[in-house]
């Protein structure tokens, strides 16, 4: 058998259709690493953070605390905007009452809906990456298959052009195309685990802003917290305009 086989020797032998397949093979997988990499590491950022402002905001005195708190600090989680969104929106309502059709409704209707846009922009916005993601873990294999099929084919017209059809001479070919199917698992199997991780990530993270939520609520309409998101920390004294 000849010694030469293998990837190099495939790759020299393959024809345009078979680069293209490597290519968008090697596309996905750049993709996927950068998607699991920069998402992973802001992950664990915003993680971060979160934590330290709602230690700080639990911490707070009053809303007016928090407000003054705000304007020193820059924005920098989902938590942090959520509140100076709807801190913004109660201090609005306040100077404009409901001569606006944002306001219609009540106040607690224009805060219920201010807090319901925050989640479901953040929603946006942590799910931005994973169709990549989901389409790589699922397209990978069978464009790997593909490439394998097509450079069985390929194999296969050269040797039958070349009248020599032993096992040895067919096995090699054969052999290399088989390559292309593992990569395509190469690329698909880290994509489909990272984007598991990233959902359910997501979920956690969207059910913890739903219930910071549903404090910001209870201490801007009735000065009370509810049990979801403050922990065992004292609550807030609700000074918040109606």
């Amino acid at each position: 058998m000849n010694e030469s086989l293998g990837f190099a020797h495939f790759l020299s032998q393959t024809d345009a259709v078979g680069r293209i397949v490597l290519f968008l093979l090697l596309a996905l997988s750049v993709a996927s690493w950068y998607l699991i990499l920069t998402k992973g590491l802001a992950n664990f950022l915003a993680g971060r953070r979160a934590a330290a402002f709602l230690r700080q905001f639990w911490a707070a005195g009053s809303l007016q605390d928090v407000n003054a708190m705000l304007a020193q600090r820059p924005l920098d989680s989902a938590f942090a905007e959520l509140a100076q969104q709807a801190l913004g929106a109660a201090d609005d309502n306040s100077q404009q009452g409901l001569q606006r059709l944002a306001a219609a409704g009540g106040p607690g209707e224009f805060l219920t809906r201010v807090l319901r846009n925050g989640i479901d922009q953040e929603a946006a916005r942590v799910e931005h990456g994973l169709t990549l993601m989901a389409s790589a873990g699922s397209a990978a294999p069978y464009v790997g298959l593909f490439g394998t099929v097509w450079g069985i084919y390929h194999a296969l017209v050269q040797i039958g052009m070349s009248g020599q059809g032993t096992l040895d001479k067919v096995a090699g070919p054969v052999g290399e195309a088989l390559i292309m199917t593992a990569l395509g698992l190469a690329v698909a199997i880290p994509a489909v685990l990272a984007y598991n991780a990233f959902s359910r990530r997501n979920r956690i993270w969207l059910a913890k802003l739903d219930a910071f939520a549903h404090d910001l609520y209870a201490l801007m309409t009735v000065g009370a917290k509810s049990n979801s998101s403050a922990g065992e920390v004292r609550p807030l004294r609700a000074v918040a305009p109606r």
